[in-house]
């Protein structure tokens, strides 16, 4: 099952975005609608299903109010193979997709793909530490500053090595606390695409006192196109990761190539670290860190393109099965 918040391309300014379903690549059910349809065919649903008590507005109230993501089915199923049911369709052509979490509760980003850790210490002049084979190991990231498909970013004050970071992203639908790693994944609702922008010289600079990084990531973080079940991705289950090809494109040139299945710890590991003592709550973030050559810090040079990003340019992750998340550089108002 494919989630996501949907509005269309021609609506007016300020149009709250909408939950639908997919059903193809170009058809999307409305859930709210498609809701009230079902309700009005059996009204004794509302008696069986909390979900049929409540409109459905965003991911976001959906979860406060309990629900999980896999209880959307009870909407979606009965219109899988329904051929009456064109008025509560859109077409994905005429829709703009926002962000599949509006108002993530929190974001926490992991260190998981050894390739891109051993790039990052060998810029430093030195070897992967030996704990970082043991602990998973993650930080905070900043929930004020999400964007979605299409949505701009740009360098931010006193920075002029803007980057891209190729990754995957967990969310979080059922409250959970001190997980073990076989049975954390059960806490998984769904997985997106993540790009965890950097500002690579506040970076830089911010790491030389052992803190952060904090200015050199916090301007924005994307994420999109959709939320995407489990179950979608189980026959290309593979090692502790999925047999998933994710590649970074920028201005339509291919310059990031790696596999999920590259992944050193299973998210089942990483949310086990994560709840350690702590509560996951619905809503939160968790990252898997950059794939494997899944920045510009890694293969700007090697690669050919030799520069940081800058206004004009346009950068899309691809993730099989996830989709495509884009977003252009623009100049810093």
């Amino acid at each position: 099952m494919r989630i996501a918040h949907v509005r269309e391309v021609h609506a007016a300014a300020g149009t709250p975005f909408r939950l639908a379903a997919a059903l193809s690549d170009e058809r999307w059910l409305d859930l709210e609608p498609a809701r009230r349809r079902l309700l009005r065919d059996d009204p004794r649903l509302a008696h069986n299903d909390p979900l049929f008590r409540v409109p459905i507005t965003t991911l976001d109230a959906h979860l406060a109010a309990g629900g999980r993501i896999d209880a959307l089915r009870a909407v979606v199923d009965p219109f899988l193979a329904a051929d009456d049911a064109s008025d509560l369709m859109l077409d994905a052509a005429d829709l703009r997709f926002g962000p599949p979490i509006l108002h993530p509760t929190s974001l926490r980003d992991f260190y998981a793909f050894e390739r891109h850790v051993a790039t990052m210490w060998s810029r430093r002049g030195g070897e992967v530490p030996e704990a970082w084979y043991r602990l998973p190991v993650f930080y905070f990231s900043n929930v004020s500053e999400i964007r979605g498909p299409d949505d701009s970013v740009w360098v931010p004050r006193g920075s002029s090595e803007l980057d891209y970071e190729l990754e995957i992203a967990a969310l979080i639908d059922t409250p959970a606390r001190d997980l073990t790693p076989d049975r954390a994944e059960e806490a998984i609702g769904g997985y997106t695409i993540l790009d965890d922008w950097s500002a690579r010289d506040l970076q830089r600079e911010e790491t030389t006192v052992r803190l952060g990084p904090a200015k050199g990531k916090d301007f924005a973080s994307s994420i999109g196109p959709w939320i995407v079940t489990p179950d979608e991705l189980a026959d290309r289950r593979a090692g502790k990761g999925y047999d998933l090809a994710a590649t970074a494109e920028v201005n339509g040139r291919c310059l990031s190539r790696g596999s999920w299945a590259d992944i050193h710890f299973s998210f089942g590991e990483m949310l086990a670290r994560a709840s350690s003592d702590a509560w996951l709550r619905p809503g939160d973030l968790i990252g898997s860190g950059t794939v494997g050559s899944g920045c510009l810090l890694e293969i700007k040079d090697e690669s050919g393109f030799g520069r940081w990003l800058e206004a004009g340019d346009v950068v899309t992750l691809r993730i099989e099965r996830l989709g495509a998340l884009s977003n252009p550089v623009v100049p810093r108002s």
